[in-house]
């Protein structure tokens, strides 16, 4: 285990090396694994290795990377061939966890930095090159985003404080330094909050059934000495009838146009139960989660995980728990319907309703975009 004030990191990088703490070993034990081709990276993705919207779509670039690296100098093919064999790994790497929308956005823009490389390359070698440094820019990109988004997080929250009251914020799965390239979104904002001496306490539930929670969450909440607390995962309803928590910060895998949000499984019953309770609901994710193509979560591909995850104990790792024979239902995410969200937070500001009680995300994110 990392001691504290040492960063955390998900993902180790350097131009030809890629390493990936495991996280389904964690709390418990700090792996790191090499990844040196896509499919080391596909595979660390599938298997849970490395999880997050905005970290899996760093990591599937980087994985990339290494590969091509590695590859620049016994590649024969034109610019063309070049173009062609990097766009087949990045729609295979795509593959891997289909929800997160941040991975297919990273895929489309490097497909058009590789297409630009392509036309105007004067060799394979160029391309690769290109394509390289676009996938460390997004390196740098998202540790940058995520402290905008602590920041924006964390002003938005100080005007619900009064004099020298402090905020409780209940969080859900894990949205930390280990979902992203570092900082974290909705556990970014919790950060933030501490940083400006206005968290009272930061509650983190379980999030079953693979526990990343428990075993994440609060790893990086006891690294960072900030003042936490776990719950179960049906303890939620109770915390906040008992009034001890102000507001529910989550992150995101995909937020379609209209504000409906998909995020881990247990999302939506913790938003309709602050919805009911009256206490602010919001989510934190960088602006690349939001995809507008989507009119509403209808349209949002929920991923079913293994069974084994809820056969076994430790989220599918450990010995069998249930019985022997029962069918199993195991969805990855669920879609928590925008009139229960009270916010969107992102790196260029808050997406906050309209007078008709609706978002208008369009909007917001052309004018960020310029």
């Amino acid at each position: 285990m990392a001691g504290p004030g040492s960063p955390l990191q998900s993902i180790r990088y350097a131009r030809g090396s890629l390493q990936l703490l495991d996280q389904r070993k964690l709390p418990l034990e700090t792996v790191y694994l090499d990844i040196n081709t896509s499919a080391d990276g596909w595979v660390a993705i599938r298997d849970m290795v490395v999880r997050g919207a905005p970290a899996i779509a760093i990591a599937a670039a980087l994985s990339l990377a290494v590969e091509v690296f590695n590859y620049l100098n016994v590649f024969e093919g034109s610019t063309d061939e070049a173009a062609a064999f990097l766009f087949k790994k990045l729609e295979y790497l795509v593959s891997s966890r289909p929800t997160a929308v941040n991975l297919s956005d990273a895929a489309s823009k490097l497909k058009e930095i590789i297409t630009k490389a392509a036309a105007t390359a004067s060799g394979s070698k160029n391309v690769f090159e290109a394509y390289i440094e676009a996938a460390e820019v997004m390196l740098d990109d998202d540790v940058a985003s995520n402290k905008a988004i602590g920041s924006y997080g964390a002003k938005l929250l100080k005007k619900q404080v009064k004099n020298s009251d402090k905020v409780s914020i209940l969080t859900h799965c894990n949205t930390g330094s280990l979902a992203t390239a570092g900082y974290g979104t909705a556990l970014g904002v919790i950060r933030s909050v501490q940083a400006e001496g206005f968290l009272e306490r930061a509650y983190c539930t379980e999030t079953r059934p693979f526990n990343q929670g428990s075993r994440l969450t609060a790893f990086e909440l006891v690294h960072e000495n900030i003042p936490a607390t776990l719950i179960a995962d049906s303890a939620a309803a109770a915390l906040m009838k008992a009034g001890r928590v102000n507001a529910v910060i989550v992150g995101a895998d995909r937020v379609a146009a209209n504000g409906d949000t998909a995020n881990k499984i247990g999302t939506y019953s913790l938003a309709l139960c602050a919805f009911h309770h009256k206490i602010p609901f919001y989510v934190a994710a960088p602006l690349t989660s939001i995809d507008l193509s989507l009119s509403s979560g209808d349209e949002i591909v929920i991923e079913e995980r293994s069974p084994n995850e809820l056969l076994n104990a430790r989220g599918g790792l450990g010995e069998q728990v249930a019985a022997s024979g029962i069918s199993v239902w195991n969805p990855a995410f669920d879609v928590t319907l925008a009139h229960l969200i009270s916010g969107i937070i992102t790196e260029k500001g808050v997406i906050a309703k309209g007078e008709n009680g609706m978002f208008d995300i369009h909007g917001f994110v052309q004018q960020s975009l310029g």
